[in-house]
């Protein structure tokens, strides 16, 4: 794997040759400093710190030119679109096959997952497809019983754990090898998040708009970026942490209607992880809004998806009477 493709993913090659007690759930400062994927983290330091300014510049005013409304426009408009590619993409449609999609949709979910800048789909399928077999295990990679800041972030800067290593050998990823369109973003990964992530997202507003290139690039490059980041990374710490479990109490995941807000319908985690096929990713899309989910729906009354794969109410009263439960306000 090329060093380009191993942004925003932990190296592998440091645990080839470790050991498990080397990778305990509550490590030393001293070691897990000494563990630190050092190009990770410099990434995501350099990229919130220049988030953190931006911020202030705005609260603050820092910058004499006000911002044009069609610059915060195009913003929101990435962030959702961003947002499309990750869970309706990568996450519904890559690792779970929630649904079937034609090629113009495939397309069309490659580009806004690329504009995400993470790393490529046939990597995220993997480590989501480890996650959700062995979840809150060692093998998870985003193993919330390390603790709140590991599931959030520290996983990106930590390499992977020997358990995980083992399992990932495990998974099946003949349909992604198969997918024309997923191995198309492996090969050209780096110059597609150049591209889509930072290129023509900045320049856009620069060429149409007259935009300041101050403005642009704080905007899209720090601000938009940064908070796609979080609200993913916030389904893998916050819904494994904080909420109910009404579907199956016995497992870690969580329902935080909140997530699903900033996630755009990710919240539901409990529900997801008790029917990972199902497309909608929850129960009610009234407590759990999922813009995904519209997407979806949209997709297939033009024609581009089909086949969409969702647990029957009967279903989920059983499972719920089975290994969950729900309180009157549920």
């Amino acid at each position: 794997m090329s060093a380009n493709e191993d942004v925003i993913r932990p190296s592998d090659a440091k645990c080839d040759e470790a050991s498990d007690a080397e990778f305990s759930e509550s490590p030393s400062l001293r070691e897990w400093i000494r563990r630190v994927v050092w190009f990770n983290f410099l990434y995501l330091v350099f990229f919130h710190v220049g988030y953190i300014l931006s911020i202030i510049t705005y609260v603050f005013g820092l910058y004499s030119d006000p911002v044009k409304w069609q610059t915060i426009v195009w913003v929101v408009f990435l962030f959702y679109a961003i947002g499309v590619g990750i869970t309706g993409g990568v996450h519904r449609y890559w690792t779970h096959r929630t649904y079937k999609a034609k090629l113009p949709l495939r397309i069309i979910l490659m580009i806004m997952y690329s504009a995400a800048g993470s790393y490529p789909i046939f990597y995220w399928v993997k480590d989501h497809r480890v996650h959700h077999k062995y979840s809150e295990t060692n093998a998870d990679p985003y193993n919330a019983k390390r603790g709140f800041f590991h599931a959030h972030v520290g996983w990106i800067v930590q390499p992977r754990h020997p358990e995980y290593l083992r399992r990932a050998k495990e998974v099946d990823m003949s349909d992604i090898i198969a997918d024309p369109v997923a191995m198309f973003e492996k090969k050209y990964a780096a110059e597609l998040r150049l591209l889509f992530c930072f290129g023509l997202p900045t320049i856009i507003p620069i060429l149409c708009w007259n935009e300041t290139i101050f403005h642009a690039v704080l905007l899209v490059c720090f601000v938009c970026y940064v908070t796609t980041w979080n609200a993913t990374f916030s389904v893998n710490s916050f819904t494994h942490i904080y909420g109910s479990r009404p579907y199956n109490k016995s497992i870690g995941p969580t329902e935080l209607p909140i997530v699903s807000f900033f996630s755009l319908g990710e919240g539901s985690h409990n529900y997801h992880h008790t029917f990972p096929w199902d497309y909608k990713a929850t129960e009610s899309l009234f407590k759990h809004f999922s813009l995904t989910t519209l997407f979806i729906n949209a997709c297939a009354k033009l024609g581009l998806a089909y086949d969409l794969r969702e647990a029957s109410p009967e279903l989920v009263e059983k499972v719920i009477r089975r290994t969950g439960y729900k309180s009157k306000n549920q």
